[in-house]
């Protein structure tokens, strides 16, 4: 009932709850707001007990500060209720505004698993007396409406004048819901920005933490490394080197930014650098150093990004190979050449002749057009004149080989034989040459000296060859010269010259020794196996040495 005082006492109450509103917005974390929350209920609103329920992210409500009975706070507090008990009791007892009161005469059903207190006093003398078990809930919304996500409730109980709030009273605890929930949602929201500023923190740090470790990853790693660009005009770019690469190329990191990786690379190795920088991975190729230089290196590409949408770069890992490189072509120097002399040996002998050879006989004698034609790439010319059923030009029909409907293997012939008349052709001369008394210098003077002539004997037979020719040795006292281009007078006069070669005699230490040689003329054509020819030239060797025998007994 309104009295002359009401005016007063509204004053006064509008006073304490601008004070009380002003605190909510001086509270530095989400828990002092909540704390503010309730201490400004008993403060500024006349309840003595004052509990707010938050809504926690899985919807339920916990007791998230209280106010107005350290031992029901100590009670109650951090204890959760579901948002279905809640859903309940806010739809229950008499709608005052945006406020719900359930009074005592309903307590009785609620059963359920809301967190609560019990409060004694003396049954209620008239009609507006606040009952004990009377309930007031002023829910917070996010929006300040009905309507909006629900924050939390605020629970009051135990109103200091004994009585039920009046309209102002109730207009009071509903304008104070409504600035705890922008104050709530203010706290939050701070506390979210206040969280993620610590995260960004962290993760810049990290990121400058990671960037510094990748630097100094980058700028003192043992092995070469690089940055450069990727896609686009400017692809292999070098943007950035340490120092590791600069000293392994002889160039400055100054001068290494002039350059994209394709200037640097051996230009047989280009096609190799393209499809490592294409797709990633790693290669072995070598790069250019400044005084003009090649080194062997092993090429690693990464593809990375600046950022998730940035542009992508290749991060080059280049390792100095060049000392494995030299052990592997010694290695491989070792398994096709001949330890003693450094000749080719039989097994590389026999690949060079099986390189020319094929296992189709061929039936004609090309002329020299032929060869260039078999030499270059026809192969829209051969398939037009094999449509058609025609032969090429020059009478010889193109025949189907392993690589496809044609090959352009130049198929080796051999002249024809002393007895048939000599047509100029040319072909792959196999001379088989035997020491002649090699045996005696080796059992009466030693391996050593033995082997000082045959390092001898093979230096001069290398003399005594063309460029494109190959001196092998089969083993012991033998060597075979593989030369290609030669007619049968050509390689007549090639064995004379050879065996004249051989003959003079051979100082070693301080000893002189002479050897012979005997030389059989094999001739390779397609068709035979290389043990073939070698077969056939060793035969002719043996009857050249019985003819040399002879003609030596009827001299003497």
């Amino acid at each position: 009932m309104e009295t002359e005082s009401e005016p007063y006492v509204r004053l006064a109450t509008l006073r304490q709850l601008h004070q009380v509103v002003a605190d909510l917005n001086t509270a530095r974390s989400l828990a002092d707001t909540l704390q503010t929350v309730a201490d400004g209920v008993v403060n500024g609103l006349g309840y003595e007990l004052a509990c707010v329920n938050l809504v926690r992210p899985d919807g339920d409500l916990v007791v998230a500060a209280f106010a107005g009975n350290p031992a029901a706070e100590a009670l109650i507090t951090g204890r959760v209720g579901s948002r279905e008990s809640w859903d309940r009791r806010l739809s229950m007892g008499e709608a005052w505004g945006a406020l719900r009161f359930i009074p005592h005469t309903e307590g009785w059903v609620l059963d359920d698993d809301v967190p609560q207190w019990y409060t004694e006093g003396p049954e209620p003398r008239f009609e507006d007396e606040w009952h004990p078990s009377d309930r007031l809930f002023a829910p917070m919304y996010a929006t300040g409406a009905s309507g909006g996500e629900l924050l939390g409730v605020i629970s009051v109980d135990r109103p200091r004048n004994g009585r039920r709030p009046g309209a102002w009273g109730r207009e009071a605890l509903q304008m104070y819901a409504f600035q705890a929930a922008i104050a709530i949602s203010n706290a939050r929201l701070r506390a979210n920005m206040q969280r993620a500023l610590v995260r960004l923190e962290r993760e810049q740090q990290a990121l400058r933490a990671s960037e510094e470790s990748f630097r100094q990853a980058f700028e003192y790693a043992p092995s070469g490394m690089a940055i450069a660009e990727m896609g686009g005009d400017q692809h292999g770019r070098i943007l950035r080197t340490n120092d590791a690469l600069c000293r392994l190329l002889g160039r400055p990191a100054s001068q290494m930014r002039r350059y994209s990786f394709s200037d640097l690379v051996h230009p047989e190795d280009i096609g190799t650098l393209l499809r490592t920088s294409a797709e990633g991975g790693r290669a072995e190729l070598r790069f250019g150093r400044r005084d003009g230089t090649y080194v062997w290196v092993s090429l690693r590409n990464s593809v990375v990004a600046d950022a998730a949408d940035g542009p992508r770069f290749l991060l080059t890992h280049v390792e100095d190979i060049e000392e494995r490189k030299r052990r592997e072509l010694q290695l491989a120097h070792r398994a096709s050449h001949d330890s003693l002399t450094g000749l080719p040996n039989s097994a590389e002998l026999r690949a060079r002749l099986s390189a020319r050879l094929c296992r189709r006989p061929h039936a004609g004698q090309p002329s020299p057009v032929d060869s260039l034609d078999a030499a270059y790439d026809h192969s829209g010319l051969y398939a037009a004149g094999h449509a058609t059923g025609h032969v090429n030009g020059h009478g010889h029909a193109p025949v189907p080989g392993p690589h496809g409907d044609y090959d352009h293997h130049v198929h080796t012939v051999a002249p024809p034989d002393d007895h048939e008349a000599d047509d100029g052709t040319k072909g792959l001369a196999v001379l088989f040459c035997d020491l002649d008394g090699f045996k005696s210098i080796n059992d009466r003077f030693g391996h050593h000296t033995g082997d000082a002539v045959l390092i001898e004997v093979a230096r001069r037979l290398t003399s005594g060859v063309r460029d494109g020719d190959t001196v092998a040795r089969l083993g012991g006292d033998e060597f075979v010269v593989l030369a290609d281009g030669l007619g049968r007078a050509d390689a007549q006069d090639l064995a004379v010259r050879l065996r004249n070669a051989i003959i003079p005699p051979i100082r070693v230490e301080g000893r002189a020794v002479r050897v012979g040689a005997s030389f059989g003329i094999g001739w390779a054509h397609c068709g035979m196996s290389a043990d073939e020819v070698l077969h056939s030239a060793d035969q002719r060797m043996y009857v050249e040495k019985r003819s040399r025998a002879k003609q030596h007994r009827r001299a003497g």
